[in-house]
């Protein structure tokens, strides 16, 4: 797609990667280039670098946005840590992390906020969202749960940010907010930054962060990219979303600069320590043992900053990018990467096109054999004297409950014309009746969990076991129960019925069957003859609730 006088949204603008994609970008002229940062210091100092020299194009407006975008907005500027010792804040974060995904969650969210706020054509992720989540450490988090178990002390608080650690839960909601407030916004495309987790190594990897080879917090790194490449690929296939991409870059990613001075840690200088003197090995590492006392001032030397990675010794960084080792790539080469996939320009390089073009799809055997199947369950069923409609095994409890209510259609009338012009009041007093006499139609509804709803709407059947039930503090009455999973008998179900009918009817009609080629998508007597129950339901489920599969 084209850059110019677009708005684009750089998430991690400020880090190597960031940077060099913004740059990149700039000088196709967008309209807007809003860099996000962790921190309100970080954004503005990427902002201001680019525009040293005249980096930015008249007409170019390049804005800031900070905060953690894995936090609500309304906290995103606070320590993760803070966040999670006050007990107030840690059950917002909670109750955002498990409920459902409401409208309210997705722009309480920093993400969605910034997303809905700003409404990018083009959004390119450079978080390093596998590290941020990974390195949260859910190893220690178990740890201290058990410790607690084991003391008799375990306490809310600790479940607590147990659970705020777990990986998968926060990797969940994060993907679901991104699509559904880039969705909401228009954004046109998303190009994810993405990581291998080693560096492109295996599980030799000679760089991890204890005696371990590779260490736990490594592979949960590797775990959570993986798993979030796997979501990236289902967001692909998601209609009305943006188009998906990831460039995943399997070496380091350096440089930013060299220089000499204070080399600091996570923001914070490193001190000057000295040891005092020998002490004893049997108690050098008890606490409070007098083994070292400050030298004065803090560490300083050559160095080259890493981005992200910190900064490295001449010798580390020498180690790091040897040949066969884990060698290197630069921000660069991936901002021409991004650039270029952006433009339409096929690179070779996009994870989710390479799995689009390796997995394993639909196949013109299954579609024949598939025919046989359905042909061989009718026979029997026809020899057996038995309907059994459905067995709730495939979900969801709605896709039974359509299954029922359409099987109630076909046997009260004989085809989609006559169905499509149902009387909403009388097909409820007849499916009632239905429901009566008919026993083995009855027992099977109840048997596999679904309440059948009366045509009053104020009494119900229901059998020993029920599979959409109200929540705590729900209302029995909430028509999201019944729309969910309740053979509903109610004339205003059958009226929805009979619009849907009408529509499949008139879809039917609107154009030609296979005198007319092959562009439309059609089954061989699909609105012919006795309403089939499951063709009713895929119908419901690929147009009306927008499951419709986009590639094959």
């Amino acid at each position: 797609m084209e850059i110019r006088d677009r708005t684009v949204l750089i998430l991690g603008g400020s880090g190597l990667v960031g940077t060099a994609v913004a740059r990149r970008l700039l000088t196709h002229r967008p309209r807007a280039v809003i860099l996000s940062a962790l921190t309100r210091a970080e954004a503005e100092a990427a902002a201001s670098e680019l525009a040293t020299g005249g980096g930015i194009p008249d007409g170019t407006e390049v804005g800031t946005e900070w905060g953690d975008l894995f936090l609500p907005e309304s906290v995103k500027d606070e320590p993760r840590e803070s966040v999670l010792s006050d007990p107030r804040l840690r059950e917002l974060v909670l109750d955002d992390l498990y409920g459902e995904l409401t409208e309210d969650v997705v722009q309480r969210s920093a993400l969605g906020a910034m997303v809905l706020r700003h409404r990018p054509e083009i959004v390119v992720d450079c978080v390093n969202t596998a590290t941020a989540l990974a390195y949260q450490n859910v190893y220690r988090s178990a740890a201290a749960m058990r410790a607690a178990v084991s003391g008799g002390g375990l306490d809310a608080e600790t479940v607590e940010r147990h659970l705020a650690t777990l990986y998968l839960p926060q990797l969940i909601r994060h993907v679901q907010i991104a699509h559904e407030s880039m969705r909401r916004a228009g954004t046109r495309i998303y190009v994810k930054i993405g990581t291998a987790g080693t560096g492109g190594m295996g599980l030799n990897i000679p760089f991890t962060h204890s005696e371990e080879r590779p260490s736990r917090m490594l592979l949960a790194k590797a775990g959570v990219a993986g798993a979030h490449t796997l979501y990236l690929f289902l967001m692909s296939r998601t209609p009305g979303g943006p188009a998906v991409k990831e460039i995943k870059p399997a070496a380091a990613i350096s440089w930013k600069r060299i220089g000499h001075g204070e080399i600091r840690r996570r923001g914070r200088p490193i001190e000057r320590y000295d040891a005092t003197g020998p002490v004893p090995l049997e108690s050098a590492f008890d606490a409070g043992a007098e083994a070292y006392a400050p030298a004065g001032g803090t560490l300083e030397g050559v160095f080259l900053d890493a981005g992200e990675n910190g900064l490295f010794s001449k010798g580390e960084f020498e180690v790091l990018t040897a040949l066969g080792l884990m060698e290197f790539i630069t921000p660069e080469e991936i901002a021409a990467t991004v650039e270029r996939e952006i433009l339409g320009h096929p690179t070779g390089r996009d994870v989710v096109a390479a799995l689009d073009g390796a997995v394993s799809g639909p196949t013109y055997r299954a579609g024949v054999l598939r025919g046989a199947a359905i042909e061989r369950m009718d026979e029997l069923e026809r020899e057996r004297g038995v309907d059994p409609v459905a067995y709730e095994m495939l979900g969801p409890p709605r896709l039974s409950k359509l299954l029922f209510e359409g099987a109630i259609l076909a046997r009260l009338f004989p085809d989609l014309g006559e169905a499509a012009g149902l009387d909403p009041d009388r097909t409820a007093e007849a499916a009632a009746a239905l429901i009566r006499a008919d026993t083995e139609l009855r027992v099977r509804i109840l048997s596999i969990g679904l309440p059948i709803l009366l045509p009053d709407g104020a009494n119900l059947l229901r059998g020993a076991t029920v599979k959409v039930a109200p929540a705590a503090g729900q209302r029995a009455d909430d028509p999201r129960l019944a729309e969910s999973g309740w053979v509903d008998l109610r004339p205003s179900n059958w009226l929805r019925w009979r619009d849907r009918l009408a529509a499949i009817a008139a879809e039917s009609a609107a154009g030609p069957g296979a005198d007319g080629g092959s562009w439309r998508d059609f089954e061989s007597s699909a609105h012919a003859g006795p309403l089939r129950p499951a063709r009713l339901a895929a119908w419901i489920f690929r147009h009306e609730d927008g499951g419709e599969r986009m590639k094959r």
